[in-house]
């Protein structure tokens, strides 16, 4: 699937970017990753609200061999080929990995460091006025 190919699926879903990744292409909306454009397939984000969607739909998490073994990433799962004739349906899919894409980022923020006012006195050890090697 090519570049062009992905703009006309995305027709009725609206704007988004497509960028080079792996061995295809990452498909984003606002800066949030939410499809995967690869050679094994096309695939959507997904999270315990959506996978049950795909699952019966007969869909498989992405995954990918190493020299050891088969990873499995299940949070994005392959489209179903019944919606690459219905693009009406594809856009409601695609709205729903991007929201499952935006509360993952969301749980992903960053924890606020406390700032230094906040943070607790560290206790140091009072000098003898000895150096360390005079006292061994």
């Amino acid at each position: 699937m090519d570049r062009d190919d992905l703009i006309d699926l995305f027709a009725d879903f609206g704007p988004v970017t497509i960028r080079p990744m792996f061995s295809g292409f990452g498909i984003s909306v606002d800066g949030v990753n939410f499809a995967l454009a690869l050679r094994a397939g096309l695939y959507f984000r997904a999270d315990d609200q959506t996978i049950p969607q795909f699952e019966a739909e007969g869909s498989q998490p992405f995954q990918y061999d190493t020299r050891l073994k088969t990873v499995t990433v299940r949070s994005y799962w392959h489209v179903p080929a019944r919606l690459f004739d219905d693009t009406e349906a594809l856009a409601d899919w695609a709205r729903s990995a991007l929201a499952a894409a935006r509360r993952a980022a969301l749980r992903k923020r960053p924890k606020r460091r406390p700032s230094r006012s906040s943070a607790r006195p560290v206790q140091t050890r009072a000098r003898t006025g000895r150096s360390r090697k005079a006292g061994r």
